[in-house]
């Protein structure tokens, strides 16, 4: 029987862990930014009104 290898499992669960929290990130920015160019379309302030 094969010893197990707890630091390759928690490794991996670590690494899991850290994507999902960063797909969580860029989800809230990419919301952010959303809602941010919504703001200055609404409030006519953006760089495409200039002139």
């Amino acid at each position: 029987m094969a010893k197990p290898n707890y630091s390759f499992e928690k490794r991996q669960r670590e690494i899991a862990k850290k994507k999902k929290q960063d797909e969580k990130n860029a989800k809230k920015q990419a919301a952010k930014d959303q809602a941010t160019r919504d703001a200055e379309r609404a409030a006519g302030t953006g760089s495409d009104t200039q002139g």
